[in-house]
């Protein structure tokens, strides 16, 4: 199975911005349910601002119960 190229070059900003210390957990709302996330964020700075690009959520609950990792073929 392979990883998308947008996926792949999202990793790589991830990367950089972990390197760079340009990393934020943040508390939001889930857009559709209202629910608290807690999102990773790389952190950028425009004119005096920052900004936060958002990246995924940590799991709830148990993610080895959530997730299947790929199978090794045969």
């Amino acid at each position: 199975m392979a990883i998308p190229e947008h996926h792949r070059n999202n990793f790589q900003t991830l990367l950089r911005a972990a390197e760079a210390g340009d990393l934020a957990l943040m508390e939001c709302a889930d857009a559709a349910t209202g629910e608290a996330r807690y999102v990773l964020c790389a952190v950028g700075r425009d004119n005096g601002e920052f900004l936060f690009t958002p990246f995924g959520h940590l799991h709830e609950g148990d993610p080895f119960a959530a997730y299947i990792p790929p199978q090794a073929e045969a």
